[in-house]
């Protein structure tokens, strides 16, 4: 489990940074992207963000991978819901950020974070 998490993490850094430098940037260089809110600034905006939030989703994953070597059940379920609420939050917030509250799935990754939280009581 240690040794998926160790990959997770690793992959997502590479996923993040390689697709930054040689896909993202490449694409806002050559393609025309569609005007959104009247510019083509909350198209990159959504494409950068969503593309790094897969990232982040790998690192949660790698928290539950580190979860599931938790002898106690009742612990291991504790954490794992835990960072699944964690990585669901900060998805709330950069999707926020990012798209300046104009793209609405924060509004669903913020309920997530609540809805988790609360089963972990």
């Amino acid at each position: 489990m240690i040794t998926g998490a160790i990959l997770a993490v690793g992959i997502s850094l590479a996923h993040s940074y390689l697709g930054e430098r040689f896909i993202l940037q490449r694409l806002f260089h050559r393609t025309p992207l569609p005007h959104l809110f009247g510019s083509d600034v909350f198209t990159r905006q959504t494409l950068r963000f969503a593309w790094h939030l897969t990232s982040i989703a790998w690192i949660g994953l790698a928290g539950v991978l580190v979860s599931f070597t938790i002898p106690d059940p009742v612990r291991a379920r504790s954490l794992a819901l835990q960072v699944i609420s964690l990585v669901f939050f900060i998805h709330t917030m950069l999707t926020a950020i990012a798209t300046r509250g104009r793209h609405l799935g924060w509004i669903v990754f913020f309920a997530i974070t609540v809805v988790v939280w609360l089963g972990i009581g």
